[in-house]
């Protein structure tokens, strides 16, 4: 079974056999899913009967492009470190820049990574890129032991192969290098930290970090940066003290509700921390660095392959303002281009969050269009061509009825230390799905 499509195929012709029209299987997972707390806000994380599979090639694919551009984005924010009108283009604010001046102790920008891509057949769009706080690991990683276990899955891989991509183990690793490289020598102590309001009964994705490190045997705790002090040379939390930090908030968040006297910040300037990923992280956060990516003055300082690989798999973009540039080797007048070409187009804020619409050129018309370029040019806002989205038909069970409903799917490689480990999947409406590798045998 070579492609991923065969195997759709075949298990949703599975799901019509009698012993399973009796749905008391899945009502059992999604009862798994709530012991293992495997919800948001009170929602199962994946009301899918499913799991996503992806072929070997397809695999092999993303894991070259999702490397690749990984190794990209260290040399751009390098380049960009060397050069203020490079930073500048970033529109990170003054503290994020001096935050990102200071040497994190550890090889590369972001540690762990997560990336948004579209992956149909043999290829792969990269649609966006989370440096700072990436989420999804975990969540993907405990929903795929679940998924394996089904009777259907036992019943599918009988003539295939069927697997997890990557596993818990390759996150534990990078923790441990990354304190290794800052120069850590004991067993590390760690704290994830984020917002308390994040991290109700409701959310747990950090608890489920902390368990799976302290099976580990590293000493672990979820912590609000409320709780955090920072006195002769230590960081702590309460009586707990502090080696590494998994950073799960971003550097505006943090700043919003204190200032530089902060003390994570204070540590982190100190060396006195390894924070897991660094503030230099932040340089990746805005799209306005896919601008910079796509960008051919900026680009010719990299290598030809380099150079190939971004025009194949990273959408053009470029950040909305009153300006010439370039499109395909040819002189533009931005805002003209982006009315001309409105339905091969898409308006995104520059940061995720707030209340920023996105404007899919296809979906309005050439008022809303003008409405929408108005609103771009007032705020950061990026255009990027558009990349058709994925649709793949699912699954899903809800209140005991179970639907088979077509759906927008995104599929996200989690690389560590410039390597992918591992893969997870969102649906439409934040559902996820694990992604399992599928092999003919």
């Amino acid at each position: 079974m070579a492609q991923a499509g065969e195997g759709i195929a075949r298990y949703h012709k599975l799901l019509d056999q009698e012993k399973y029209r009796d749905l008391a299987w899945a009502e059992e997972l999604q009862d798994q899913m709530r012991r293992q707390k495997l919800t948001e806000s009170g929602r199962l994380l994946a009301p899918v009967l499913r799991p996503c599979f992806l072929s070997r090639r397809q695999l092999e694919t993303l894991t070259r492009v999702a490397e690749h551009i990984a190794s990209i984005i260290d040399s751009l924010e390098a380049l960009a470190l060397e050069s203020p009108p490079l930073l500048r283009r970033l529109h990170m604010l003054p503290a994020e820049r001096m935050l990102a001046a200071v040497p994190p102790g550890c090889v590369r920008f972001s540690v762990t990574t997560r990336m948004d891509a579209y992956v149909q057949n043999g290829s792969v769009s990269l649609q966006g890129f989370d440096g700072c706080k990436p989420a999804g690991f975990v969540y993907s990683d405990a929903l795929a032991d679940l998924f394996l276990k089904l009777p259907i899955l036992k019943e599918f891989r009988n003539g295939c192969s069927v697997a997890k991509v990557g596993g818990s183990k390759p996150f534990v690793d990078a923790i441990f290098k990354a304190w290794r490289e800052f120069g850590g020598q004991n067993v590390p102590r760690v704290a994830i930290v984020e917002l308390a309001q994040q991290f109700g009964s409701d959310a747990t994705e950090s608890y489920l970090f902390a368990e799976l490190l302290s099976r580990n045997s590293i000493p672990a705790q979820v912590v609000s940066p409320d709780r955090l002090e920072y006195t002769r040379g230590r960081l702590r939390a309460g009586d707990f003290e502090i080696d590494v930090v998994i950073r799960r908030l971003l550097t505006q968040e943090l700043l919003a509700r204190s200032d530089l006297s902060h003390a994570l910040l204070l540590a982190y300037r100190d060396h006195a921390v390894c924070v897991v990923n660094s503030f230099r992280s932040e340089m990746a956060q805005r799209r306005d660095l896919f601008a910079l990516l796509t960008d051919e003055q900026v680009t010719a300082r990299l290598p030809l392959a380099d150079q190939v690989l971004i025009r194949k798999f990273v959408p053009w973009t470029r950040v909305v303002a009153l300006k010439k540039t370039k499109y395909k080797d040819r002189e533009i007048d931005l805002p003209e281009f982006i009315r001309r070409e409105r339905e091969q187009l898409v308006l995104r804020p520059n940061e995720d969050g707030g209340d920023q619409r996105t404007f899919v050129g296809v979906e309005t018309n050439a008022s809303e269009w003008d409405q929408a370029l108005r609103v771009a040019l007032r705020r950061p806002y990026v255009v990027q061509e558009q990349v058709p989205s994925v649709r793949e038909k699912f699954p899903f069970f809800r209140y005991g009825d179970l639907q088979i409903r077509e759906t927008e799917i995104a599929i996200h490689p989690h690389v560590f230390h410039g390597k992918l480990q591992g893969a997870s999947a969102t649906l439409a409406a934040g559902a996820m799905a694990p992604v399992l590798l599928l092999d003919s045998d």
